[in-house]
């Protein structure tokens, strides 16, 4: 059903067993509630031992769910027809030593049920899609870990599948690669497919992501847009004004000022933390009455690292204060 969202998770939760007689049981997802509409760009977040690749994996039908549903598609995770429409990108991609880029397209592309035609016929727009247009007869001894990862994007997307899986895709790539990738995802997107990134890149999923998913210890904390994400509940604002220095403080006498930066004699960068709109207002109000002119003026915002270490740190303990080394005996 094209109505029905690309993924969708309802209180997914997933329990392994652990030590003697698995006896220890270990909640790796407790809960999970979200869904991805189709052609958007879905970033899932979250620290080492999350839950980020179980819950790519329940997806998959690599790993089953101890509770709750999870839909790829409009079909159950895992079901073999819903599985042909999606295409997956491994974490640490391994391509056997032995292929050309040509030969390892053909390889992925049989194991997805793809005639030898259609194979052929599709792989140099994949190669010249991702950048290695002049590099299919070359063996994948010689490329480099950035070339793996866009080789691997390319047999993900052979078999032409409508959602993209891609678990810490730009990993390897250098900064002139991340920015072709993000070129190529947001063709793909435009081109209507969905694509569901697991990475550690905030700034690079900050870039791409229409939507993200904050995972702490197997629990979303946060999802939505990435504007969402990153607003701030108490606004500080950004104001470049003109004036003496005099004037600027005793309009704002009243404000809290938590920055300022001379720009030049008579021009700075301030920040200020105002409540809500209606302080805005006043605050321009203060500042034309004690003379001083307005340059520009922005709200600021965290930036996506800035909120994710803010939304992780929530009920975490306390960080350990380390003393002074004891003196060397």
């Amino acid at each position: 059903m094209t109505s029905s969202p690309a993924i969708e998770v309802q209180s997914l939760q997933k329990t392994y067993r652990d030590g003697i007689f698995g006896r220890r049981r270990v909640e790796a997802l407790k809960g999970v509630s979200f869904r991805v509409e189709r052609g958007v760009i879905f970033g899932l977040l979250g620290p080492n031992g999350a839950g980020k690749t179980t819950l790519i994996k329940i997806l998959l039908g690599i790993v089953r769910k101890s509770g709750g549903n999870a839909t790829l598609l409009g079909r159950p995770a895992g079901d073999r027809v819903g599985r042909r429409s999606v295409g997956y990108l491994p974490e640490n991609h391994r391509i056997p030593r032995h292929h050309t880029g040509n030969t390892a397209l053909e390889y992925y592309g049989s194991l997805s049920g793809m005639a030898g035609g259609e194979i052929r016929r599709r792989r140099p727009g994949l190669l010249d899609l991702v950048g290695l247009s002049e590099w299919g007869k070359t063996s994948v001894k010689k490329y480099s870990k950035g070339m793996l990862q866009r080789l691997g994007l390319a047999q993900a997307l052979m078999h032409d599948p409508e959602v993209l899986i891609l678990d810490e895709p730009t990993d390897g790539v250098d900064p002139v690669g991340r920015t072709e990738m993000r070129a190529v995802l947001q063709r793909l997107k435009d081109e209507g497919k969905t694509i569901f990134i697991n990475s550690h890149l905030l700034q690079e999923v900050e870039l791409v992501c229409d939507r993200v998913g904050i995972l702490v210890k197997g629990e979303l904390r946060r999802e939505g847009l990435i504007d969402e994400i990153t607003h701030r509940e108490e606004a500080e604002v950004e104001i470049a004004v003109t004036g003496t220095e005099q004037k600027i403080r005793s309009a704002l006498a009243a404000r809290v000022i938590t920055e300022w930066t001379a720009v030049s004699v008579d021009e700075f960068q301030i920040s200020v933390k105002l409540h809500d709109q209606a302080a805005v207002d006043q605050c321009i109000d203060e500042l034309r009455r004690g003379g001083v002119s307005i340059v520009r003026l922005s709200r600021r915002r965290d930036t996506l690292e800035e909120a994710f270490l803010g939304i992780v740190s929530q009920g975490a303990p306390a960080p350990i204060v380390l003393g002074p080394l004891p003196a060397a005996l």
